[in-house]
């Protein structure tokens, strides 16, 4: 039990970050269009997006469900598995012109910039996190090593 409502807690966060850098996407489209009102269906199909976004990222880069992956697998299962599911949701809640290609040119290339903006974001987290501990964990040793441990 305490696993799983640490998942829905998890899920809920992922759900909040990605709806906040939503809402910022959508008022820059609103300001780009000069569009003066704010559709409700798109504010809840967004919701909708983000609550299946958290989960798909939730499945393939926690241990909850895939315990052994290599991260670039993982990368690419969420890929996969995403980009047709936001598609999908992008043609029903009509996004955008879903008959025009180069609508769907422009929703496929935006999908991959913020998605490769923020793989290389969290590489660059993940290895100034490590270089951090690794050097906690030098300091550690040279302590021990001092100390005749």
């Amino acid at each position: 039990m305490k696993r799983f409502l640490r998942g829905v807690i998890e899920w809920k966060t992922g759900v909040c970050f990605m709806y906040t850098g939503s809402m910022v996407l959508y008022l820059g489209f609103l300001l780009v269009f000069d569009q003066q009102m704010v559709s409700t269906f798109m504010l809840w199909s967004l919701l909708l997006a983000c609550m299946l976004g958290a989960l798909v990222q939730m499945v393939c880069f926690s241990d909850l469900v895939i315990k052994n992956m290599r991260y670039t697998l993982r990368s690419l299962l969420f890929v996969a598995i995403f980009l047709p599911m936001l598609a999908l949701l992008g043609w029903k809640a009509q996004w955008f012109p879903a008959e025009s290609l180069e609508s769907w040119a422009i929703f496929v290339g935006i999908f991959f910039a913020i998605y490769l903006a923020m793989t290389i974001g969290f590489d660059i987290y993940f290895r100034a996190t490590g270089r951090k501990y690794d050097g906690l964990l030098g300091q550690y040793r040279k302590e021990k090593e001092e100390k005749g441990e």
